[in-house]
């Protein structure tokens, strides 16, 4: 036991570790593990997914899928690199099964809601984690695009997006924040 008592910011224990790979494998359902994507890797399916995992997903895997990310290093177990061999050796039904339903114990929630929509973009989302280690930087920047951001980042883009089109403005003539004499 850490010095923290049960903290997250620990790096786990072997024992944990083993508990989570089990708990990985063990979240496909036996009708699910060796199921074949059915949905064909189109360019039009992998373009959805990357759209799909950059907005809902990189927050915790990184657009690449390593986990790199402030969210996604401090989950715990923490987000596991994609693009390596214990995420690849799953199968494609085990990767749906996680996608849809979650792992427990874990920082993956299930992102299924038991529709064909549902169904269909995580099979879709099978089709980018197999294809993680293969996206180009043109792939990446265009995720990176899609990715959430907070109103500062999304006002510091489009300021950045105005100065590179020559759009000069006088700080004159920038909207004053507003102060409110309400309480809240």
């Amino acid at each position: 036991m850490s010095r923290h008592g049960l903290s997250a910011h620990d790096d786990p224990t072997k024992a944990e570790v083993l508990l989570a790979s089990v708990m990985r494998r063990l979240a496909a359902p036996a009708d699910l593990r060796n199921a074949k994507n059915p949905l064909p890797a189109t360019p039009a399916t992998l373009a959805e997914a990357r759209a799909h995992f950059a907005d809902h997903c990189a927050s915790c895997h990184g657009n690449d899928g390593k986990g790199d990310t402030a969210l996604g290093q401090r989950l715990y177990p923490r987000a596991p690199d994609m693009t390596l061999q214990a995420t690849q050796s799953l199968s494609d039904g085990e990767l749906f099964a996680t996608i849809e339903n979650g792992i427990r114990l874990t920082g993956m929630p299930g992102w299924g809601n038991g529709t064909a929509e549902s169904a269909r973009g995580s099979w879709g989302l099978v089709h980018l984690v197999r294809n993680l280690s293969k996206l180009s930087e043109a792939d990446l920047l265009e995720m990176e695009k899609m990715n959430p951001m907070s109103r500062e980042q999304f006002e510091q883009m489009k300021e950045e997006e105005a100065f590179l089109a020559g759009e000069t403005e006088s700080t004159d003539s920038k909207p004053r924040p507003q102060t409110s004499t309400h309480s809240h």
